[in-house]
């Protein structure tokens, strides 16, 4: 699933209304943000990759975030898909919706002054209390 330095993918919702694909770069950075938006948006904590392409088929539903970006969702069965800043092309894609095998790599976490006190981030991987 490689072609010169980009990395294929495909993923989709949990009931599979909303479906993807696309590549991203190798060393793709992952990493799980911890700010209190996404834990609520996702139920946990956010990890997203950055693609390089990307094709949606299907209509997620968009829901303004914040004064800086929107989230897109499947209609259908509720599946957090998709985050993206305004004024920015690119639309960040949940790492929990790609197929597997990913052969993606956590590597740190960001917003963890921000983190649910029910949880230790405990796998030794670099933390930023913000961004």
């Amino acid at each position: 699933m490689t072609h010169s330095d980009a990395t294929e993918f495909t993923g989709h919702c949990l009931c599979g209304a909303i479906r993807f694909r696309g590549t991203y770069d190798a060393g793709n950075d992952l990493k799980a943000c911890h700010c209190s938006q996404c834990r609520r948006w996702s139920g946990h904590y956010w990890a997203a990759i950055l693609p390089k392409s990307l094709e949606i088929q299907g209509q997620p539903r968009w829901y303004r975030a914040s004064e800086i970006a929107r989230r897109g969702f499947c209609p259908d069965c509720g599946s957090s898909l998709f985050w993206q800043r305004d004024g920015s092309e690119i639309i960040d894609v949940a790492a929990g919706a790609i197929d597997s095998p990913t052969g993606l790599r956590l590597l740190g976490h960001i917003f963890v002054a921000d983190k649910g006190d029910y949880y230790d981030i405990a796998d030794g991987l670099p933390q930023d209390p913000r961004e």
